[in-house]
C-alpha cells in the first residue's frame, strides 16, 4: 500500500511504483516552443561522496564563472549530491550560498571530536539538520516551487531501512505544497539522504497509508543507489517520450573512481575506513556504468566528471576546511578551464589502465 507524508499528495516514487512508468517522473518537462524543431533537454545527476561534495560544488561555480553552465531541466541528487542539488537546480544566482555551505567551515565543526555523541551514531542528527537549515530556507523553497511550476524537476533519493527500498522524492512537488510543513519535509529529505549510517542517525519521516499514521526510517540514499538518472526498475527501459528532443546527461561524481594506491596502516580503524572506501568506490563505478548503459540504450549524450586521482585528498570523511577548500578549488579550476567533462568510457578506462 502506498504511503505519502501526512497531509500531502504524492511527492515521491518508490521501487514498487514501476507500473507508473517514466511518465510520472519526467513526463511533463518544459513545453516545446512553437517552431523550435530541436530541443536539448539537460539532466544533471549528482552522486554521493562525503567531503568530496566540495568538488561538485566547486565545479558548478566554475561552470558559472566560465559561462558554460547549462540550465538543467532535471537534477537528481544522492547524499552529499542531494545537498548540492537545490543549488544546482536553481542556477548561478545561488553560487554564493553553495560556496558558503561547502567552504564555510561548518562541516568541520559538525564533525569535530567535540561533537561526538555515543548512541545510534557517532554524531547527532540535529546538528546535521541545523547545518542544512542554515542554507535551505523559505526563499529556496519558493524558488524551487517556481522552477517546478515551469516544468523542471528536482529529485532526491533516500533509502528506506524498513522496506529496504529507494524513495525518490519530488522536491518541487514538496515545495509546491508550501508552508512550514513543506519546508520541514524538504529539509528532512535532504538530511535523510546525507545521513550515512553509523555517522548520523536515521531520519524518521511521518507518512500516512490507508488512514494510518506511521514513521519510516530513512538513511543515506547512497546505501542503495549512489547516483541515478532514473529509478533502478527503468535502467533497461526506453525513455524516448520526447522524439523531437535530444537529451544530454551530465554525471557529476563526487569522488575518485580510479584506484588510489597507498599503504594502509596495520590497524583496525584504518583498515575499516580503507575497506569502506574501496567498497564505495566500486559502487560508484557500477552506478556510472548503469547510467552509461541507460544512456546508450536511449541514445542520450553522456558527460561525466569525477575527482582526478592526483587531486584526491584521501578519505571521503575528511571535513577539515583546508581539505574542503582544496576539493572546491579543484572542481572550480577544471570547470573554468573547460576540461571538467569526459566520457564514461574515458574515466573507466583510466581506472582499468591504472589497475
Amino acid at each position: 500500500m502506498k504511503a505519502d507524508p501526512a497531509g500531502m499528495g504524492p511527492v515521491r516514487f518508490v521501487d514498487n511504483d514501476a507500473e507508473d512508468g517514466l511518465v510520472r517522473l519526467f513526463g511533463d518537462l518544459p513545453p516545446r516552443e512553437p517552431g523550435n524543431e530541436h530541443v536539448c533537454l539537460k539532466v544533471l545527476a549528482l552522486s554521493g561522496g562525503g567531503s568530496g561534495g566540495a568538488f561538485g560544488a566547486g565545479a558548478l561555480v566554475g561552470l558559472s564563472q566560465a559561462g558554460t553552465r547549462p540550465t538543467f531541466d532535471v537534477v537528481t541528487g544522492v547524499s552529499t549530491g542531494a545537498l548540492i542539488a537545490p543549488f544546482a537546480f536553481l542556477g548561478s544566482d545561488w553560487d554564493d550560498r553553495l560556496t558558503a555551505a561547502y567552504c564555510g567551515g561548518q562541516a568541520s565543526d559538525l564533525l569535530s571530536l567535540g561533537a561526538l555523541r555515543p548512541g545510534p551514531s557517532l554524531f547527532g542528527g540535529e546538528a546535521l539538520a541545523g547545518l542544512v537549515s542554515r542554507y535551505v530556507d523559505e526563499p529556496i523553497l519558493a524558488a524551487v516551487r517556481e522552477a517546478h511550476l515551469s516544468g523542471r524537476r528536482l529529485f532526491v533519493a533516500t533509502a528506506n531501512l524498513d522496506t529496504e527500498s529507494t524513495s525518490i522524492w519530488d522536491m518541487g512537488a514538496i515545495a509546491s505544497e508550501g508552508g512550514e510543513a513543506a519546508l520541514a519535509l524538504f529539509i528532512d529529505v535532504l538530511v535523510a539522504s546525507a545521513s550515512l549510517p553509523g555517522l548520523f542517525p536515521p531520519r524518521m519521516i511521518t507518512v500516512e497509508s490507508g488512514g494510518k499514521i506511521c514513521e519510516e526510517m530513512h538513511v543515506d540514499g547512497g546505501t542503495i543507489s549512489p547516483m541515478f538518472v532514473v529509478p533502478e526498475p527503468f535502467l533497461l527501459s526506453s525513455a524516448r517520450d520526447w522524439p523531437e528532443a535530444s537529451i544530454e546527461v551530465y554525471a557529476l561524481v563526487n569522488t575518485t573512481l580510479e584506484a588510489d594506491s597507498r599503504a594502509t596502516p596495520m590497524s583496525a580503524i584504518p583498515i575499516l575506513i580503507r575497506s569502506f572506501e574501496m567498497m564505495l568506490r566500486a559502487s560508484y563505478r557500477n552506478a556510472l556504468r548503469s547510467v552509461a548503459a541507460f544512456c546508450e540504450i536511449n541514445d542520450f549524450a553522456l558527460h561525466t566528471a569525477s575527482i582526478p586521482t592526483d587531486r584526491s585528498m584521501g578519505s571521503m570523511l575528511r571535513f577539515e576546511p583546508p581539505v574542503m577548500a582544496a576539493m572546491f578549488r579543484c572542481g572550480e579550476q577544471l570547470a573554468r578551464d573547460g576540461v571538467l567533462w569526459s566520457t564514461a568510457s574515458q574515466i573507466l578506462r583510466r581506472r582499468s589502465t591504472r589497475a
